[in-house]
């Protein structure tokens, strides 16, 4: 069976041309750019097939789609340098006629005739240099042009989601959003539309090779540039974003200033019926956004910085960068924010550390710490005229200590109960002076016997003896003075006179006036019945009804 006969290649020009310009947008690279690495990638062919030292003259044309190579040798008898060296003999193996020694011969090399001339082995080679020369331009082509928008929002494409981070595609461009560039509870799917700012590029640590691009949604510069989206006058200029304060996914606190007098700031950011902002917070997951108007003065910038608090005053200081803020009771709840969000950024917004203080300190009825105070010390307190918490810990502490029943222990912990009510600390030099305090000294205080009622109170001496002589018995004998009977005395005898308001029964009431000689049973006055009879405790019935049935 005869051999089939080898025909010769003939490329077809127009795949050549197609190829070329679909490389060339592919790999983002100019059509000049990729001509002058295929001419560099064949001049790299020749010198390795031929040596070093050959300069071969390239002809491309990527429009026509020819590719031609030229090499220029001298005709020598001996080849020295096969590179700029060809030898008569080979020329007329050849069928090359009418070359003589010195003569330079041109050698045309076609792209039919490239395998063989080259080789596979030489083709496949000159192959991976070209293909790695495309993808360092590519790789400087995209550093260069994603450099140039860092701060830009792009629209990308999510492709894969991953535990650390997300990877989106742009213009088929791989990029990465990492999870701390992520705004907190967001979820995100394969196939989902992202928009996201371009943060930063770094030259390597992508894929394959390519810049490592770096997108964020948590960064400051993502909510400027969707306000530059959304709001019109934003993007003209008219209205200048002045600082921006965010907590992604929380809160975020933007400061404006319109260029135009007739331009309201903050009305235009917010659109009519909130549309314009509303649609930024949908972008941001709902994230709260408060837009404030500037202003040159700090006290006014901290106060507008603080909404929606209501502010009563702003004291700053601005050699140290401070600012100490007074505010309604009511109102420190919404100034300090959820887990200290509005406080601290409008602190990181103005530039200022800014101390909330309350406009009042709260204050607590005295009756509240009755228990702690006991009834007579609580009472002595009122008559003292104090009557609140506050009053007490203002009181000055000597004096408190004046008060009988207040002792140093009892009033230092008084103190620190009603200081842990108000959420605040002693002050060591108020302890020191208690500590310190040195009561003058007392006389000795003399202990009075129970009281009689009034009315028992009232007699006189002269009227209870004649009754007593008329019953017959001694009087009694006269009470020892108040001063010489000391103080456990009256409630450890056991022969003690009880009050008559202590006894129950008019028995008892009778026996405790016999014991006192006030009353005799049986013996009668010696002036007569007519004659007024002395005052008896017994006289007071305490209860009328049944001593009527008695008598």
């Amino acid at each position: 069976m005869p051999r089939r006969r080898k025909t010769d290649y003939e490329p077809d020009k127009q795949q050549i041309i197609a190829a070329f310009t679909e490389m060339a947008r592919q790999k983002r690279v100019e059509r000049e750019l990729l001509q002058g690495i295929l001419e560099e990638t064949f001049r790299y062919m020749v010198q390795k097939r031929f040596g070093p030292t050959a300069e071969p003259e390239i002809v491309l044309n990527m429009d026509r789609g020819d590719i031609e190579i030229y090499l220029v040798r001298t005709v020598v008898e001996t080849v020295e340098d096969p590179a700029t060296q060809i030898s008569l003999e080979e020329l007329r193996e050849r069928g090359e006629e009418g070359y003589d020694i010195g003569d330079e011969f041109v050698e045309e090399i076609t792209l039919d005739k490239l395998p063989k001339v080259f080789g596979r082995r030489l083709i496949t080679l000159g192959m991976q240099r070209f293909a790695q020369r495309i993808r360092e331009l590519e790789r400087e082509s995209i550093y260069n042009e994603y450099s140039r928008r860092v701060g830009e929002i792009i629209l990308g494409e999510i492709y894969q989601v991953r535990r650390s981070d997300v990877l989106v595609l742009h213009d088929k461009i791989e990029m990465r959003l990492p999870r701390e560039e992520q705004i907190p509870g967001e979820r995100y799917r394969k196939g989902q539309t992202l928009r996201a700012l371009i943060k930063e590029v770094r030259p390597s640590g992508g894929p394959g090779g390519l810049p490592d691009i770096i997108l964020s949604r948590a960064d400051e510069r993502f909510l400027k540039q969707l306000f530059e989206l959304e709001i019109p006058e934003v993007y003209d200029g008219i209205v200048e974003i002045v600082a921006i304060a965010r907590e992604p996914g929380e809160r975020a606190k933007v400061v404006v200033r319109s260029h135009d007098e007739r331009v309201d700031p903050v009305g235009a950011c917010v659109g009519m019926k909130g549309i314009r902002i509303h649609a930024i917070v949908r972008e941001l997951h709902n994230e709260n956004i408060d837009v404030i108007e500037y202003s040159s003065d700090p006290a006014t910038l901290i106060a507008r910085a603080l909404a929606p608090a209501r502010v009563l005053s702003v004291e700053v200081h601005p050699e140290t960068r401070s600012a100490i803020v007074v505010v309604p009771n009511d109102q420190v709840a919404l100034a300090v924010g959820r887990n200290g969000h509005n406080v601290r950024l409008a602190s990181k917004l103005t530039g200022y550390a800014i101390t909330l203080v309350k406009e009042a300190a709260e204050d607590i009825e005295l009756i509240e710490f009755r228990q702690e105070l006991g009834r007579e010390l609580y009472e002595r307190l009122i008559h003292a005229g104090i009557d609140t918490a506050r009053e007490f810990l203002a009181a000055e502490p000597e004096m408190l200590l004046t008060i009988p029943g207040m002792t140093k222990e009892l009033l230092l912990e008084l103190r620190q109960i009603m200081l842990e009510e108000f959420d605040e600390e002693e002050d060591p030099a108020i302890r020191e002076r208690i500590l310190a305090f040195e009561p003058p000294p007392q006389q000795p205080e003399s202990t009075a016997v129970e009281e009689l009622p009034a009315q028992a109170t009232a007699e006189s001496p002269a009227e209870a003896e004649p009754t007593a002589e008329s019953a017959g018995q001694l009087p009694a004998e006269p009470a020892q003075p108040a001063a010489e009977q000391p103080a456990t005395q009256e409630a450890s005898a056991p022969a003690r006179r009880r009050s008559p308001l202590e006894l129950t029964d008019v028995e008892e009431v009778l026996a405790e006036e016999q014991s006192r000689g006030l009353y005799a049973p049986g013996v009668e006055s010696e002036e007569g019945e007519d004659d007024e009879e002395p005052y008896r405790l017994s006289d007071e019935r305490l209860y009328p009804d049944e001593d009527s049935e008695q008598q």
